[in-house]
């Protein structure tokens, strides 16, 4: 695998790790209590701490690329799925 290859890999594991972080200790306005006169959304969040979000999904993204790779690198995906037959016949 090329370079090109582990980083589509970490992009798409910072996507996965990304979107379970984003409710974490998310309060909307209706939890806080807040009531909305001008019309907005509320499910809205209070506050978003998206920095502190992209910062713990950049982390956690991290150490889910580490696994990937160690698991295609030592044969460990290759042991756990068999063989893989592409079905075409040459």
């Amino acid at each position: 695998m090329g370079p090109l290859t582990y980083l589509a890999i970490y992009f798409i594991c910072w996507w996965i790790a990304f979107f379970p972080v984003l409710s974490l200790g998310s309060r909307s306005h209706a939890e806080a209590g807040i009531d909305l006169k001008d019309g907005g959304d509320p499910g809205a969040p209070v506050v978003h701490n998206l920095k502190r979000k992209v910062i713990t999904a950049t982390w956690v993204a991290a150490i889910l690329w580490v696994i990937v790779v160690v698991f295609v690198k030592t044969g460990l995906l290759d042991k756990m799925l068999g063989p893989m037959d592409s079905g075409l016949v040459a």
